[in-house]
């Protein structure tokens, strides 16, 4: 009987578990896009296993910043842009509101294309015929479903992202060297390490992640009936603590999947004297002579279930920022009539993703350098975020702890730093 009771609390125990992983998770997955998938190749291509040690930089830095803006959703029980508009200007949040479409939109492009040329190697066809249909069907999926819906579809397409764990597994490296460059920092030398790092911290700890989550909540409460924001109002401890554990999962598993795709380029590429990337399918067919067809065939995989993940995100993200900005009607939960303004801002920037192929953008160079400009967008948007976590009257008086702020305003020092390394170096 006591076998049978403690497997029982064990089941209860790892059901509750997935249970809590939501918002935290997805956002942390959605993180490792075709976009940071690119940043990271071209990271570990070039620079060999030199900046493994990020991986465990950026972690710590990341979950408090997520973390902050989860809070600021629960409590507040506004997305981020209508928390920011009752501490700054109109204008200004409006420009930022901007700035995050043109970013998002760049980088849904370049995502369509990274998923379209994953395809092309996977079936031959050229990636132009793919491109089209991938915006088109995710367009369409974000809006005709509902957010619950929704959500739990892109919580399981984050298990996709296990293949690039399994990549670097299946190629048996020397862990001599790698712990020595895991633990041991190098200083970046010249100009190319140094945006190589801020496009890392642009890509890992991205604008877009800040506004999502922080909506995310929200779109949680509504699902939970509380559809009306008085109701949405303050949060409770166990509210906090369950989030507290989503997005620390949810955050350590995306730079895990961050530290394997360096080490796996760095270990096949860069070894081998491939240093230029210029498409995603790239770095996926360059492994298959190096660590096998297999190999090359997870890392294509993963770029595509990661972008039906990042994509929805991205737009997502950007519609949200709009709405609350303009008071526009908002929500995944929303029906296409009820909040056409909202649902408008996801197919423009889907449109415009699309246009970017028939453009010929570079899509390797366009994500590198979308991840460069979040990189040194992000740290401003980081002290819009503490001036609003500190603010009693805003969060209701369930500020952010002291030690959560310390962290954030951390990170906004490390990220200004990175960024004037990157124009003095």
């Amino acid at each position: 009987m006591a076998k049978g009771k403690r497997g029982r609390t064990r089941q209860n125990l790892i059901k509750r578990f997935f249970s809590i992983l939501g918002p935290g998770l997805i956002t942390g997955a959605a993180d490792d896009d075709p976009s940071g998938i690119a940043t990271y190749s071209v990271a570990g291509a070039q620079l060999g296993t030199s900046l493994l040690w990020t991986a465990f930089i950026t972690w710590p830095l990341m979950a408090p910043v997520q973390m902050m803006c989860a809070r600021i959703g629960l409590v507040t029980g506004k997305g981020l842009a209508g928390a920011l508009r009752d501490k700054f200007p109109k204008r200004l949040i409006a420009l930022v509101a901007v700035a995050l479409l043109i970013a998002n939109t760049i980088n849904v492009g370049a995502d369509l294309f990274g998923m379209a040329d994953a395809a092309k190697m996977l079936t031959g066809f050229s990636s132009h015929y793919f491109v089209g249909p991938f915006g088109v069907i995710i367009a369409f999926a974000t809006i005709r479903f509902r957010y619950y819906q929704i959500a739990n579809v892109l919580k399981w397409l984050a298990a996709t992202l296990f293949a690039y764990v399994i990549t670097a597994i299946i190629l048996r490296p020397d862990w001599t060297t790698i712990v020595h460059d895991t633990f041991v920092p190098s200083w970046p030398k010249g100009h190319e390490a140094w945006a190589t790092l801020v496009a890392i911290l642009g890509t890992t700890i991205s604008p877009y992640l800040f506004f999502w989550q922080a909506s995310q909540e929200v779109e949680e409460e509504k699902a939970m009936g509380r559809r009306m924001r008085v109701q949405r109002k303050g949060a409770t401890s166990k509210e906090i603590r369950d989030r507290k554990l989503d997005v620390g999962v949810g955050t350590f598993f995306s730079n895990l999947v961050m530290y394997f795709i360096i080490l796996t380029t760095a270990l096949t590429l860069h070894v081998h004297g491939i240093t230029n990337i210029e498409t995603t399918s790239q770095a996926a067919k360059a492994l298959a002579p190096l660590a096998g067809k297999f190999a090359a065939t997870l890392f294509a995989l993963g770029i595509l279930g990661v972008g039906f993940l990042a994509i929805p995100t991205l737009t997502g993200s950007a519609a949200y920022a709009f709405a609350e900005t303009f008071h526009w009607r908002q929500g995944l939960d929303q029906k296409f009539k009820s909040a056409r303004a909202f649902y408008y801002i996801i197919i423009f920037s889907t449109v415009i993703g699309i246009g970017l192929d028939i453009a010929q953008v570079n899509p390797v160079k366009a994500l590198f350098w979308t991840a460069v400009i979040n990189g040194l967008l992000a740290p401003f948007l980081l002290v819009g975020i503490l001036l609003v976590a500190c603010d009693p009257k805003i969060m209701h008086h369930q500020c952010s702890s002291l030690l959560g702020r310390a962290v954030v305003g951390l990170t906004a020092i490390v990220m200004f730093g990175a960024a004037i390394g990157m124009f003095v170096f």
